[in-house]
């Protein structure tokens, strides 16, 4: 029979060994973590290389090709495309063959990497990455200091949400997104105005003008760099019914003067969110019916405002440190309210109503979208 003493024993080995398998699995898990980031930047690079868009072309001529092939058909130094390719086999993206000493990209991993993968291509997200990092010590200054980074200090990121986004607007906008509220595809077909703000290069707004000619369009955002990129394609477009101007949103005065008003990916970028969509509700027409009343379409980030409901969200930790390294301390730098992009849900409804939007509030998604809610809502006749 044992003692009181065995017994404590037997109890602190067991806590002890389960500690030390708790410690195993953490490291492991960290390993996994240092891997991903690293590999991360490697992969943004296969992504601006064309490295991906190459090996994938390559494939189709020979499946497997040596490391000079693929830095000749990319246009690339051999040295450095060979120590990338080390990163890729390592990292299971690239397949290796040691007998002939030649490397390939599977058809199903170009299917996610590749330009040719359209609204599929995961490398181009990876470019965030190395765009975080270039800020990542003034951000450490702002955890002590408060305060945020501002927007200039991020030269490509208009450059990035314009290459992410105008895939999903050239394959969803028109046929997916536009549908989500009921009978406004009509309405745009017969002609109505419409506003999309923070409208950076203004893709959207070019997409819609050119699918919807009878309509008028007008974007507006802070950015000179963004509006002369909307103009430029506006024109190569050849586009009559579609205009820009560079406008602060939070000094948005227009009244009862749009019909539809879009905001893609931009409402908790803003110093002033609350601010900003009581300016939208402002600018809305009133309308006497269904057919006439003015309609907000936002798109925002799908979450929750409460962490422990996003602890099932695949993309939360990539989401929350977006929003640190981004969209909170770009709003933070101009005394903003910070919403950050993991705002979520509720937080959302919650400005809307204060804007407001005191009607029906729908909240609806896309088949194969995990990124984003559509959140969708009218002007009432009496203003809350």
């Amino acid at each position: 029979m044992s003692n009181d003493s065995d017994d404590i024993h037997d109890v602190s080995t067991a806590a002890t060994n389960a500690s030390t398998d708790q410690a195993t699995d953490f490291a492991t898990n960290l390993t996994g973590i240092l891997n991903g980031g690293t590999l991360s930047l490697m992969i943004s690079i296969g992504h601006k290389t064309h490295l991906f868009d190459t090996m994938s072309k390559l494939y189709e001529q020979k499946q497997f090709a040596k490391s000079e092939e693929i830095a000749r058909a990319a246009n690339l130094n051999e040295r450095y495309v060979r120590e990338w390719l080390g990163a890729m086999v390592t990292g299971q993206i690239v397949d290796y063959d040691k007998l002939i000493d030649r490397y390939s990209l599977p058809p199903d991993h170009a299917t996610l990497l590749t330009r040719d993968a359209g609204i599929d291509n995961f490398a181009m997200f990876f470019q965030y990455i190395s765009l975080m990092g270039r800020v990542e010590d003034k951000i450490v200054e702002c955890f002590y200091e408060g305060g945020g980074v501002p927007y200039s200090e991020y030269p490509r990121f208009q450059e990035l949400q314009a290459e992410e986004t105008s895939r999903i607007f050239d394959a969803r906008l028109v046929d997916e997104i536009l549908p989500l509220s009921r009978g406004l595809r009509d309405r745009l077909e017969r002609g109505i105005d419409v506003l999309d703000v923070g409208c950076g290069r203004g893709h959207a707004i070019n997409v819609m003008a050119r699918a919807f000619p009878r309509s008028r369009f007008v974007g507006y955002d802070i950015s000179d760099e963004g509006i002369r990129a909307a103009n430029e394609e506006a024109s190569k477009m050849r586009l009559s019914n579609a205009r820009f101007e560079v406008k602060d949103l939070s000094l948005m005065n227009d009244s009862e003067q749009y019909d539809l008003i879009t905001a893609f990916d931009t409402i908790h970028d803003q110093a002033q969110p609350t601010k900003v969509l009581r300016a939208i509700y402002d600018a809305l027409r009133t309308g006497g019916s269904d057919d006439t009343t003015g309609i907000f379409l936002m798109q925002d980030i799908a979450a929750s405002s409460y962490v422990n409901e996003n602890m099932s969200n695949p993309l939360a930790p990539t989401l929350y440190t977006i929003s640190t390294m981004h969209c909170m301390t770009v709003s933070l730098a101009s005394n903003g309210e910070g919403l950050g992009a993991v705002w979520g849900r509720q937080k959302a409804e919650q400005k809307l109503r204060e804007a407001g939007f005191c009607g029906e509030i729908d909240i609806k998604e896309i088949e194969g979208d995990i990124l984003n809610y559509y959140y969708i809502t009218k002007k009432t006749k009496v203003n809350h």
